[in-house]
């Protein structure tokens, strides 16, 4: 019985890890299950490039038998109070490897990792105007000042502590 996996990511880089740890994707998880047992299956994964494989598989090979802790929804403080050491460096990265892994979780349905990666996000926006995150993600603001002000208006009670 292999014990072993190839994904295959959409720039064609092929990365070998245990099943164990690739199941921590719940779609891997189903295609493994799927395959027949006593050969390494290769798994095509069409949606994520090589670099944000290898870092989604970095997370992987570390939690797959060390889940992480589960992170408070809302979050109510900084991330770094409530994640471990592991997270806190796996998370010095480029807002662009973040948004990427954000979308690669999601995809692969890998729970955790979606978790903290969106728990990072929500992090860096806490008690920033909507206009500081435009500027921090880079978005167009494609409303005109009275269509501003009515949505300012109809959630004003979300602003009211």
């Amino acid at each position: 019985m292999a014990e072993l996996v190839d994904l295959k990511s959409s720039d064609e880089q092929v990365f070998t890890v245990k099943k164990e740890v690739a199941k921590m994707s719940e779609v891997f998880a189903d295609l493994i299950a799927d395959a027949p047992s006593d050969e390494k299956p290769q798994i095509p994964v069409p949606n994520v490039s090589g670099p944000v494989l290898k870092k989604v598989l970095e997370y992987c090979e570390h939690h797959w038998n060390n889940r992480a802790e589960e992170i408070e929804k809302p979050l109510k403080g900084k991330i770094e109070d409530v994640i471990s050491d592991f997270d806190k460096k796996y998370l010095e990265i480029d807002q662009s490897l973040l948004i990427e892994l954000i979308l690669a979780a999601n995809f692969l349905n890998i729970k955790d990792l979606l978790d903290l990666t969106c728990a990072k996000v929500a992090s860096m926006i806490k008690g920033k105007t909507p206009e500081e995150i435009r500027q921090m993600f880079g978005i167009e603001n494609d409303f005109t000042p009275e269509e501003e002000e009515k949505i300012r208006e109809e959630n004003r009670w979300c602003e009211e502590n």
